[in-house]
Order: structure tokens, then sequence, then C-alpha cells
């Protein structure tokens, strides 16, 4: 009999594609326990190690998620659904609401650990604002909390000649946030440039973000341009690639 693709994969993966299948397929709900390491030794006739290999793969995945001393279970968090166009739109942050407010719906969103500074720019950024040598940067840096899951980790830099003495330079920037103080200090944003990447976390990310090591994570670099092209912010994002879903949603 001939031997099939499926066939050649490692024990562990096929162990987990038909875990992942059975999720998929509704036979464990969100919250829902999944079977353990002793279960799987059994029911597949593999060793502790290739069960063990088989629950990591899904919670790599952001799938399921392990509770201390109770096992492995069907992660219930929801992703969000990233608006990456209508989020930025003048219509969300003009009318004093908050460009997440595209996003979460009727969702818990906390932002906390949020620290304001002035500082010296990274070279990167000093290229990209076209600061001179001498200016420094307005530093925000933040981590969004979604329905109690970290999601996000937020570094925005902004030239301290624009934003200095502005609710920009204070933890809680007001309705609308960061862009309507730019607007209103007469520099509105009115084009965006998102540049994403992917790679795996640092152990500093992944415990902000509470995620495994396995977990990749997706990197946003937006910059915010005035008038006349003049870029005005730069915020460097780091999101949990498993909550996330991100949708461009534009006429052609």
């Amino acid at each position: 009999m001939a031997t099939t693709d499926d066939d050649r994969r490692p024990k562990y993966q096929r162990i987990a594609d038909s875990l992942r299948e059975a999720i998929q397929a509704g036979e464990y709900g969100p919250g829902d326990r999944l079977p353990g390491e002793n279960d799987l030794m059994a029911a597949h006739g593999v060793a502790r190690m290739t069960a063990r290999q088989a629950l990591s793969v899904l919670k790599d995945e952001g799938v399921a998620e392990s509770r201390k001393g109770a096992g492995v279970f069907v992660r219930a968090f929801r992703p969000l659904r990233r608006r990456g166009i209508q989020r930025l739109s003048q219509e969300q942050w003009g009318n004093g609401r908050s460009i997440w407010s595209a996003d979460i719906e009727n969702r818990t969103l906390v932002v906390d650990q949020v620290t304001v500074s002035e500082e010296e720019a990274p070279e990167r950024i000093r290229q990209i604002l076209d600061l001179p040598g001498d200016e420094t940067v307005c530093v925000r840096r933040r981590r969004f909390v979604l329905d109690e899951k970290p999601v996000l980790l937020a570094t925005s830099y902004l030239p301290t000649s624009v934003v200095a003495g502005s609710a920009i330079t204070q933890e809680d920037t007001g309705p609308g946030g960061t862009y309507a103080r730019l607007a209103e200090l007469g520099h509105k944003p009115v084009h965006f440039r998102e540049e994403i990447r992917s790679r795996m976390p640092t152990k500093e990310e992944a415990a902000q973000l509470s995620i495994s090591a396995g977990t990749p994570v997706i990197l946003i670099c937006r910059t915010a341009f005035a008038d006349e092209g003049r870029p005005v912010e730069i915020n460097e994002m780091t999101l949990d690639a498993a909550s996330y879903i991100l949708e461009y949603d534009f006429d052609a």
C-alpha cells in the first residue's frame, strides 16, 4: 500500500491535527478541556513526549492554553478583527472616538503600563522623522488589554518641538487621542503608512503579552504624515498574532 504524505508526518503532528479538526468541528468548544497526556498516550499508543508535543503545537498556535494544575483548554479568547483602514479615518478620531472603537465593538479594552517621557530618538526614528541632531522625541509606551487578555504593546515617537506642553505629553491624551490633539496643534494627520512583519517574540514581549515563546508576534510600524508629507508620529506595535485578524477592506 502506498504511503501518503499524512503517514509521513510525525505522530505528534497528526495528533495535533486531529485535535485541531475536532475543535473546528465543535467537538471541543471555547474553554473546554482537551484530552491530557495520559488520554492521548492511551488513545494513540504513543509516548508521553509525543503527546506533550502534540499539545504544545496547539498552544504555540494560540488554539489552546495551559492552566496550571488543571490541564490544557481550548482558548476562549475571541480574536480581534483589526480593521486597518476604517480605524484610521478622520471620522473616528476627528469626532472624539478612539481608533480602537472601530475594532472592539462592545468588548472591554484597558490601556495599562502607560509611560510618557522625553528621550533622545533612536537613529531609525530620527531618520524617519527627519529630526535635527539635537531634537528629542516624546515617547509614549502602552500595553492594551482586551477582555483581560494583553494583545498589543505600542511605542509612539513624536517630535518634542511639535507636542511640547500639549495633552500628548500626558498619560491621558483625551477624546480622539493623539491624532485629535495633533490636529489641534496644526499638524492634522492626512496620510498613514503601515509596514507589517512577523517574528518570534523576545522573552520580555512574551511575558508582557502572556504568550508562550512559540507564539509569533506581528510587528506593525505606522507613520502618520501631516500636510506636505511631514512625518509627525511613528508608532511601533507588537501584536499577539493569535489574538488578531488583520482586515483590509477597500474599493478597487
